[in-house]
């Protein structure tokens, strides 16, 4: 089978580095990827959002399966055009349908389909500039800190959490008439704070079945303890601890049943995953959001995790045969340390040369995945905020993570920087 996985970070490298160890793969291109998954397979120089040109290699290369890594081209419909295209028919596609892609794509989409379907969220309403001057209002029966959302994508930036009333109005003002996240603030979804912990749940669905994969925690804040500005993330663990059996119990007859049965109900036909964002207070699982994809980096921790054949599992997604799948997850605890570029969150330096790079993807369950890199002149160069994912495996946090710090440590370049604090509010 010949597989294309559409996009060029760390969680296309942690797909491209499942996708190669299967039997099931005659051929891998990955589109743009970056220098680590030149290991996989052939990296090809397409837009993710360049339909045209995507279709065309497609066809020219016989693509049995097309993975989508991103939101963006899903949000912008890439499955629908795919469905579009008779010539594409036989192509299968992991990735929702635009429709299904609003409940990324589209914040208060997503409130409402909650709402609609029972789906325990936060309260919520959202302003555009007509009714702006009801936001007081509406912020008075809140109590701090105030949770905005821009309701379009703005690249996982787009979440203020505020604790002055006057600084919320400010920022909302910023958001909506200044447009702060463009055009993905013209409308801001506005709800309570939920007071608990955050963990992620992952769901495979072929729109009929599904499978739920292992738990994530990620850590947004680009400084220890948690602090400073938000990011793309900087680390994950994967089990969450205190999400056990009990608590998954919870989440799939609370959240993923009714979501999977609301997609349906709604004729969404939804092939691929679903990336659930919770909050656990007190023992109770809330949806703080949707996303159609994997995470970034909780990818790089559910990945290795898995000890069933990818693509079987998604062959098996692509043809409503999910339920004919036992999936096998590894009993050990992955982290992952994102080693970012100086200047990230904002702006980045680029270009730097990268030294010490491990030889091989896997050394004594040491797993480095690349995520802003490029080559240049027989060079591995920074191309991004986030330069790469180091992942261990160990039978607990604290192994996993000293796996983690030794790649950590080793990769140089030039203003690297990592939190070394992953995962210790877990152990």
């Amino acid at each position: 089978m010949n597989v294309l996985i559409l996009g060029s970070g760390g969680r296309e490298h942690a797909f491209a580095w499942k996708i190669a160890q299967s039997t099931l793969l005659t051929k891998l291109f990955i589109a743009p990827g970056n220098a680590g998954t030149l290991e996989c397979g052939t990296n090809v120089d397409l837009k993710i959002n360049d339909f045209n040109a995507i279709e065309k290699f497609v066809l020219e290369q016989n693509i049995n399966l097309l993975l989508v890594g991103p939101e963006d081209p899903l949000v912008n419909g890439i499955h629908d055009y795919f469905l579009s295209h008779h010539s594409l028919k036989n192509v299968s596609i992991i990735g929702p349908i635009q429709k299904g892609a609003q409940l990324e794509g589209s914040k208060e989409f997503s409130k409402q389909f909650m709402q609609k379907h029972h789906i325990p969220t936060a309260a919520y309403k959202a302003f555009t500039k007509h009714n702006l001057h009801e936001a007081k209002a509406f912020l008075n029966t809140l109590s701090p800190p105030y949770v905005l959302k821009a309701d379009g994508l703005a690249a996982g930036k787009g979440v203020l959490i505020i604790d002055s009333l006057d600084e919320a109005l400010t920022e909302l003002s910023n958001m909506i008439l200044n447009q702060k996240f463009g055009n993905a603030g013209n409308t801001v979804v506005v709800e309570e704070f939920l007071k608990g912990i955050e963990l992620s749940i992952f769901v495979l669905t072929d729109g009929l079945n599904y499978k739920i994969l292992p738990t994530a925690k990620d850590y947004k804040r680009i400084s220890i303890g948690d602090t400073g500005l938000n990011t793309g993330g900087m680390g994950a663990v994967s089990p969450v601890p205190f999400a056990n059996k009990e608590f998954i119990e919870k989440v799939e007859q609370s959240i993923i049943k009714p979501t999977i049965e609301g997609l349906q109900k709604e004729q969404i036909n939804y092939t691929g995953f679903i990336f659930i964002g919770l909050m656990n207070c007190n023992g109770t699982p809330y949806v703080i959001e949707y996303n159609c994809r994997m995470g970034d980096p909780e990818t790089e921790v559910v990945i290795p995790r898995i000890n069933s054949d990818l693509l079987e599992v998604l062959i098996a997604t692509s043809t409503q045969k999910l339920n004919t799948i036992d999936l096998q997850i590894i009993d050990k605890t992955a982290t992952t340390i994102v080693l970012a570029s100086g200047g990230y969150p904002e702006a980045y330096e680029k270009n730097k040369v990268i030294d010490n790079i491990p030889l091989s993807n896997l050394i004594d369950d040491c797993i480095l995945f690349h995520s802003g890199t490029i080559t240049k002149n027989n060079q591995v160069l920074t191309n991004g905020g986030r330069v790469f994912a180091a992942t261990g495996l160990g039978t607990s946090i604290h192994k996993a993570l000293q796996k983690s710090l030794i790649i950590a440590n080793q990769i140089k370049f030039e203003n690297k920087y990592f939190r070394t604090d992953i995962g210790e509010d877990l152990m």
